[in-house]
């Protein structure tokens, strides 16, 4: 199989070429209204802004650089088709203005506006953010009333477009069953917090990289995009920054479109492109050697399993990961400047194939 991937930067005007009703998940993470890092680009968008935060109107500045959010939004609304779904990671925000310390309240802005739009909300998930700060407090320290809780979490927003997406074709069928996942990445994916993303490896992109960029981690569109698409679909990042979620989408067998307004980001986006397909089948045999151990440990402890996937003839817990097929990516190939097609095995791992199957 092959996925196709594509990079526009752009300047303005920049989603009317994507069809309406044409994509299947959204997952990026915007620029975060009052966080100061981001101020100058939201004043090179709106320059009013800048003058709200000169004259120490906190409120106006939060409003304004949310209605710029509100644009893309909109065509995400549009964009997506029935039952596609958007993930949206984000951060509250908190600052000083005029002598008082606010929390700015980004999240709740967001998901007000998504409703407004039409699309219905489901059950989000907050990302625990590992830190190793020595001081947990904002403020006065040990004195109340003036210390303040520390934010050490973000939001992870998840919306759908009407109702739940129809599989009738029996080779939509056969797409959703091999995007299956296994079960004890379902127990760790869907619970509503997230606390263990501190191992995750992050090779990709060094981590001077990823702060200096603010990006997330490659594990939480690894994540939603198997979560929420199946093979084949196209995944959409209206912010696409460092490349992060276009990496999760040819990882996880999805074709992807980024949007992205920094042209400099090119050089450092293509780059990765030498380096994905090991990173990625590393990740792929990670989550094989995971399930075996997983698979070991159960059976000790709980005996014999009625279950076995197709391919790779090992053991799983229930009938649905029977037909589980993580795709091996072969090639990487630039059909265009800013544009590449992956090239996919369909045969299983033969490092995996068989194991475990003593323990039936």
């Amino acid at each position: 199989m092959k996925t196709f991937h594509q990079v526009v930067f752009h300047n303005s005007n920049w989603m009317r070429n994507i069809p309406s009703n044409s994509v299947a998940l959204m997952v990026t993470s915007p620029p975060y209204p009052m966080i100061q890092m981001w101020d100058e680009l939201f004043i090179e968008q709106n320059p009013a802004i800048g003058d709200a935060l000169e004259t120490e109107q906190g409120l106006v500045a939060f409003e304004l650089m949310h209605q710029l959010l509100d644009t893309v939004w909109g065509e995400v609304y549009r964009v997506l088709k029935k039952g596609g779904i958007a993930c949206i990671n984000v951060g509250d925000a908190t600052r000083t203005i005029k002598g008082h310390f606010s929390l700015y309240q980004n999240h709740t802005r967001i998901m007000s506006y998504l409703l407004q739009l039409g699309l219905n909300a489901l059950p989000c998930i907050l990302w625990r953010k590992q830190t190793n700060a020595p001081n947990k407090f904002m403020g006065s320290g040990m004195l109340p009333p003036t210390a303040y809780v520390t934010l050490e979490h973000e939001y992870i927003l998840i919306v759908r477009k009407g109702g739940k997406r129809e599989f009738k074709t029996l080779k939509d069928k056969k797409q959703r069953q091999q995007s299956a996942f296994f079960w004890e990445e379902r127990n760790a994916w869907y619970s509503d917090i997230w606390e263990d993303l501190k191992g995750t490896s992050q090779r990709l992109f060094d981590a001077t990289v990823r702060n200096r960029s603010a990006a997330f981690p490659f594990e939480i569109p690894y994540r939603l995009i198997n979560m929420f698409s199946v093979k084949g679909d196209t995944v959409l990042d209206p912010f696409l920054g460092i490349g992060t979620t276009m990496y999760a989408a040819i990882a996880s067998a999805r074709s992807s479109v980024g949007f992205e307004i920094h042209k400099q980001l090119r050089d450092l986006i293509c780059s990765r492109m030498g380096t994905i397909v090991d990173y990625a089948n590393d990740r792929i045999d990670n989550r094989l050697r995971n399930h075996l151990k997983f698979v070991k440990a159960s059976h000790n402890s709980k005996g014999k399993f009625e279950h076995f996937n197709k391919y790779y003839e090992f053991p799983v817990m229930t009938k649905q990961e029977t037909r589980l097929l993580i795709n091996p990516l072969m090639a990487v190939k630039q059909v265009k400047e800013d544009a590449f097609e992956v090239t996919y095995s369909d045969e299983p791992q033969r490092a995996f194939r068989g194991n475990c199957r003593d323990l039936e």
